[in-house]
């Protein structure tokens, strides 16, 4: 994409309403827009993080054995009261509408009861079962204070996959590789190494749930983290039970502020007994299905991902979620022999598959560099006078500072496979 077509722009100063560094980064760079309190519209650079995102959780949710579908958002109100959640003492966060018909209808703001009244249809025999179903969709609560930026609002797009199982035990064996599925997506998507399984309370349901908290000082959750073993507890569960149940010195410790980047939770038979989802075993006795929810907000995965890596007014994504891998930077100022090798390098990395944002805009060099720095990818490339007049081009990886002169000859193969 050449950046001169990208109709938005970058701005000097973050707005004044905004306090949380993943939203004044983001906005500032272009990436999103705040519409109000709690909701954002994701413009073009943002909308290439959060499918790159998307399209790590959907491989390895898809490598577990999970199928992709699409509920619908309207939720019908007799479905919720069977569970006991359409009332709002129970469920604060509910947007809740009428059709002109004075019929009241619900925003979905998670999708347990719409999900297991539609497999009544579906599942009958224990042969039809374990199935993991998920989706990608818009999901709105109506929190009484959006904050954190694009980390907690009021519509946000989520994952959530359910798992249907015959018993606890055929529960238990998938909820273990979900477990290990969340741990490859936020590896793959560059917060690994800063995020941590936590135990938290597990309802009426398990013993616990496990969330996985993410270290930032944004982070509106206190967790106490092991390292050696590479677990934390939540502190709301934070006891000397759970400490003695869990085998962890309270002495190796350390507390630390973070945010939930996801969470699986056992749900037990609640939603399959109350909805009437069962199946016949091999002698024609009926069970409800065993149930479990694991969620991906990936908004607040890409808010902390921003707050992982953003300095000030600069920004280095992963590169498994930048919006571009390559930056490269036309600094001919009106040398048309240097903008015409900048040309003919843009379509050579086009030619060969690289996944390029092209500034060839008018501006100053000061300028176009500030930009880059803020958009955030993590290699760039400079093509201008003094380069081309080495038979050259400068080449950085931001991720770790080095910036090397590279052969004009070698860079499509240096691209291909990048300088540490």
């Amino acid at each position: 994409m050449k950046q001169s077509q990208i109709f938005t722009k970058t701005r000097f100063e973050a707005p004044k309403d905004e306090v949380a560094k993943n939203a004044e980064i983001l906005i500032r760079a272009g990436f999103i827009h705040k519409d109000m309190a709690g909701v954002y519209s994701f413009l073009p650079l943002g909308l290439r993080v959060l499918k790159k995102i998307e399209q790590i959780i959907r491989e390895e949710m898809n490598a577990i054995g999970g199928q992709e579908m699409e509920l619908a958002s309207l939720q019908d109100k007799s479905l919720w009261e069977k569970t006991d959640r359409w009332n709002d003492k129970k469920v604060d966060t509910w947007f809740k509408t009428k059709l002109k018909n004075d019929t009241e209808l619900g925003l979905g703001f998670t999708h347990e009861e719409p999900l297991t009244a539609l497999l009544k249809d579906h599942i009958r025999s224990y042969k039809d079962l374990p199935i993991y179903p998920y989706q990608f969709q818009t999901k709105f609560r109506n929190e009484t204070r959006a904050k954190s930026g694009i980390m907690r609002t009021r519509e946000f797009l989520m994952k959530d996959l359910y798992s249907f199982s015959r018993d606890t035990k055929g529960h238990e064996a998938f909820y273990e590789k979900a477990k290990e599925a969340y741990k490859r997506v936020f590896k793959r998507a560059g917060i690994g190494e800063r995020t941590y399984l936590a135990f938290a309370s597990g309802g009426v349901f398990a013993k616990y749930s496990h969330e996985f908290q993410t270290i930032t000082e944004a982070g509106e959750d206190v967790i106490y983290v092991d390292d050696e073993k590479g677990i934390a507890v939540n502190k709301e569960v934070y006891t000397d039970e759970v400490l003695k149940n869990l085998n962890l010195d309270k002495n190796k410790l350390v507390e630390k502020k973070a945010v939930e980047v996801g969470n699986i939770f056992s749900l037990g038979t609640r939603f399959s007994e109350a909805l009437g989802l069962t199946f016949t075993d091999e002698k024609g006795a009926a069970h409800p299905a065993v149930m479990g929810s694991y969620g991906i907000g990936l908004p607040r995965l890409m808010g902390a991902i921003v707050e992982s890596f953003a300095k000030n007014d600069a920004m280095v994504w992963p590169e498994s979620v930048s919006p571009f891998r390559v930056h490269l930077i036309d600094l001919s100022q009106g040398n048309e022999e240097v903008k015409k090798a900048a040309e003919n390098l843009y379509d050579k990395m086009l030619a060969a598959g690289i996944d390029t944002l092209f500034d060839d805009r008018d501006l100053r060099a000061g300028e176009k560099f500030a930009d880059a720095d803020l958009i955030g990818i993590p290699h760039r490339i400079v093509v201008s006078k003094k380069t081309e007049e080495a038979n050259v081009v400068e080449y950085t990886n931001r991720a770790t500072g080095k910036t090397s002169q590279v052969s004009k000859d070698e860079v499509i193969n240096l691209l291909n496979n990048p300088l540490s």
